[in-house]
């Protein structure tokens, strides 16, 4: 068979059932093979950086998967490096198919011919282009086998057209995959580690994106309740432990943080971190973080302990694996007696959660985007998928929305790029069909790449995607605050197809539906919850995704601080009583 055909059935065999991408010249080799082989469903994108986005949301949203993208030679590939920055940055594994122009002319300036591997080789695990088609089978087997071992992350494999081409000796019966690899704490380590917890007197545990990529959510809650010990949530880990669990502690940051996990996080003397890489945004400075606490760090890559700070101990294992011999342990202890009650400091993270509320019940008009958020608690119940990527609209959504599962809070953590929750979205909602998912966009972030609704619309692929519209770049508009200006993130015109916008500029609803989606705009807070919930309706009845634009006041300083954890700016008046919060998780006392 062809180099490609034998690429196409080693992805059938490594689990792959859906790709996302474009056709062109030279990677047309491999989609005759892709429509000959049959058995992977193809997502035609309408920008190839859209098509690594939705492989990294089809690989975020079940255990197991993993995204493909394809595209062809030259532009192609570039276009899609933003998506393996992405993916690496949160552990995320993909791979990103490329055509190259033939092995005889790839440095004769032939026409798309660029060094893909050696452009992407900082941002993948591997990035290879094969220049003898025998190898074609085994780079593709090595690629599943480093996407999957140690910290996951993303593989670029670039396919010259005569490689493609190629007539190799290959049997797809007897293919195997390799056997896959992760570090494993051991049972000496897993005691220490517990007998220091044991020792402290406030401990939390950190739980990060690790312990959702190696599945072991239950694993956490287990070890979290035998010992007794709160649990903050990393942005990456949100879900690991539903946000009305009693050992949920909350979250804590500079700024997709909650004041109760920050008020918390600075009265504990103990942290052990598992599956998280102390991200800056998460610590804040260092020595206000690190000040009086003992650490003990459990992460699947060696060099991630210590690369931030040193911890007093760390240990080197999947977070599954570790936490597997933490319950062990853990249960032993209890058995004897030496497990010490934790009641006391649980009940009193319990007690902040109850008080340190942020007001989200405001009538104006136009809208707080407070407002938007507490409806959206309402609407959207503990198994709502949400994704978004950066912006004021993700921060505030992760101070006031509500996460109940893993794998519910899909959000690319590190890169932030503005354009990434459509594509995202649509990788979700193919990968869970039934599911309701909910995307999250400012006015700017949808603007990036709200092409890839007319996919949504061309596939039916349903989705509700909250739009709230300020018109402004507005996390940028705020930290320009500490430069005293207010400089070219202004997006207000006055739009000659839609005065009745105002100065509000893109009207996104006639977008939307010019690409063949539904849209519902919003402009009182009263008008939120029908509009959420006819949203839904729709989706399920028109099987597109469904925007529902909020158009919000121009200018709102969201919660954050530029420095450290113990000094968030508040910006706008906290909850005094009960219905300044109505949907927060414990009701204010």
């Amino acid at each position: 068979m062809t180099a490609a055909r034998a690429a196409v059935e080693i992805l059938k065999r490594e689990g792959v059932s859906n790709a996302f991408g474009v056709p062109g010249a030279a990677i047309n080799p491999f989609y005759a093979a892709l429509k000959a082989a049959g058995g992977v469903h193809h997502t035609l994108a309408r920008h190839v950086e859209g098509a690594s986005h939705m492989a990294e949301g089809y690989t975020r949203t079940h255990p197991g998967n993993i995204g493909v993208c394809v595209g062809t030679s030259g532009p192609a590939g570039t276009d899609m490096i933003t998506g393996l920055y992405s993916a690496i940055g949160d552990s995320i594994p993909i791979l990103c198919i490329t055509g190259q122009a033939p092995t005889a002319v790839i440095h004769k300036e032939d026409f798309q011919a660029v060094d893909i591997a050696s452009i992407a080789r900082p941002v993948t695990k591997a990035a290879t282009t094969v220049l003898e088609a025998a190898q074609v089978p085994g780079v593709f087997q090595q690629a599943f086998h480093l996407m999957r071992s140690g910290r996951p992350g993303p593989v670029l494999i670039d396919l010259p057209i005569d490689v493609q081409l190629t007539e190799i000796e290959f049997d797809p019966e007897t293919y195997e995959p390799l056997p896959v690899y992760r570090p494993a704490a051991t049972r000496a380590q897993a005691e220490k580690a517990v007998r220091m917890l044991n020792a402290s007197e406030r401990p939390l545990i950190v739980a990060g994106g690790g312990i959702i990529n190696a599945d072991a959510s239950d694993l956490l809650v287990e070890f979290a309740e035998l010992t007794g010990t709160p649990v903050v949530p990393t942005l990456m880990g949100w879900g690991v432990i539903a946000d009305d669990h009693e050992l949920n502690a909350g979250m804590v940051g500079l700024q997709t943080s909650h004041r109760y996990g920050n008020a918390t996080f600075l009265e504990s003397d103990f942290i052990l971190g598992i599956g998280n890489r102390w991200a800056n945004r998460h610590t804040g400075r260092l020595d206000v973080y690190t000040r009086g606490r003992t650490f003990v760090h459990v992460d699947i890559e060696p060099t991630q302990i210590g690369k931030i700070f040193a911890p007093d101990y760390g240990i080197a294992s999947d977070a599954k694996a570790a936490l597997t011999l933490f319950v062990e342990v853990a249960k032993e202890l209890k058995a004897a007696g030496e497990l010490p009650d934790r009641a006391a400091w649980a009940a009193s993270a319990q007690e902040r959660k109850a008080t340190l509320h942020r007001r989200t019940h405001f009538d104006n008009v136009p809208l707080k985007p407070q407002r938007v958020y507490e409806e959206m608690n309402r609407a959207f119940g503990p198994e709502t998928r949400y994704v978004t990527t950066i912006g004021l609209s993700q921060i505030a959504g992760a101070q006031m929305l509500h996460v109940y599962k893993p794998r519910h809070w899909i959000n690319c953590g590190q890169a932030g790029p503005l354009g990434w929750t459509i594509p995202a979205a649509l990788g979700v909602a193919t990968a869970d069909p039934e599911a309701m998912v909910v995307a999250l966009s400012g006015d700017y972030d949808f603007q990036f790449m709200l092409e890839e609704l007319a996919v949504g619309a061309q596939h039916r692929v349903p989705y509700v995607h909250v739009l709230v519209n300020n018109s402004y770049l507005g996390l940028i508009r705020q930290a320009q605050r500490n430069f005293d200006i207010d400089f070219q993130v202004n997006l207000e015109f006055e739009n000659l197809n839609s005065p009745e916008l105002g100065v509000y500029g893109v009207d996104h609803v006639k977008v939307a539906e010019g690409l063949g989606c539904k849209a519902i705009r919003v402009t009182e807070p009263d008008q939120l919850l029908p509009a959420f919930e006819q949203a839904k309706k729709l989706a399920a009845e028109f099987r597109v995704p469904v925007i529902v634009e909020a158009i919000l006041e121009r200018v709102t300083n969201i919660a954050m601080s530029g420095s450290d954890i113990a000094s968030v700016n508040e910006f706008e008046d906290l909850a005094t009583e009960p219905w300044h919060a109505p949907t927060e998780i414990l009701p204010l006392t």
